[in-house]
């Protein structure tokens, strides 16, 4: 079987962040794929709540250095590296003092207010910039959870000429996630500044919630897949009407057979 290079990007990986639905399956689904034969890479924010010593991260320095603007503010990418235990993957983490620094995941920090829209461009654009560092050309790349929906409307819509990352097909998981992401109106500007044009966004239908997000996710992806037991009705339904390639839930314990003939269905 012919291998494959695949790209997953998660909001949360197991055991840097407590275990969930996308932690775990973003811990075991990569290693069962590679066991299958293919080439992985993953992404995750370094939150600040994440211990660096304990889990041994340590920055590569040929990676890092690259500044990207993001609502016409200046940020540094740092990339850090760990090794996942008792397994032979490591984890790339994209961090920045500005957006990860702070002792927290995704709760707002009254200091600076709501920024977690350019903290979700700042770590989707800077996990598919450090791909384009690597010259690793992606068959997939695979996003886990509401904190990288950004991930498929920049792939589409701002790196669809990119050599290294156009011709990637895009799937998205799709969870029940109990306190997900909040997205303020503001990222509105943020694309604006990016050159995402309004018609682009029309699925958002003005809104920046749980529901909006995803439905954005879900219809720029080529495929999803639902990562929850439960996932929202109406979600499922726009799937439905969506006609997107879909791969029904599958428990994470021995899923890699699973999800590796839905990969082979989404590619040429």
């Amino acid at each position: 079987m012919k291998s494959r290079r695949i790209l997953y990007i998660s909001q949360e990986i197991f055991p840097y962040l407590p275990e969930s639905d996308i932690a775990t399956t973003a811990r075991q689904l990569p290693q069962g794929i590679q066991e299958l034969g293919n080439d992985i890479r993953i992404f995750m924010p370094r939150f600040g709540v994440i211990n660096e010593r304990r889990n041994q991260l340590h920055e590569v320095i040929r990676l890092s250095g690259i500044n990207m603007i993001i609502n016409n503010n200046d940020h540094p990418l740092i990339i850090k590296v760990a090794s996942l235990p008792t397994a032979r993957l490591q984890v790339y983490f994209i961090d920045n003092d500005d957006f990860f620094k702070r002792k927290t995941v995704f709760d707002v920090d009254p200091r600076v207010g709501n920024d977690n829209d350019e903290r979700s461009i700042f770590f989707v654009r800077g996990a598919l910039e450090a791909i384009k560092k690597l010259r690793w050309i992606p068959d997939i790349i695979h996003c886990h959870g509401t904190f990288t929906a950004l991930g498929m409307l920049y792939l589409k819509k701002y790196y669809h000429d990119d050599p290294c990352l156009k011709k990637a097909k895009i799937i998205y998981s799709l969870y029940d996630e109990p306190a997900p992401v909040e997205i303020p109106d503001t990222l509105f500007e943020c694309l604006k500044f990016d050159k995402i044009k309004p018609a682009a966004l029309s699925v958002l239908d003005g809104k920046t919630d749980y529901e909006a997000l995803n439905r954005l996710a879900i219809h720029y992806a080529n495929g999803v897949v639902q990562g929850s037991a439960e996932i929202s009705p109406s979600l499922k339904q726009y799937i439905d009407e969506s006609g997107v390639n879909f791969l029904p839930y599958t428990p994470v314990e021995g899923c890699a057979e699973v999800y590796n003939e839905f990969y082979k269905k989404i590619l040429p």
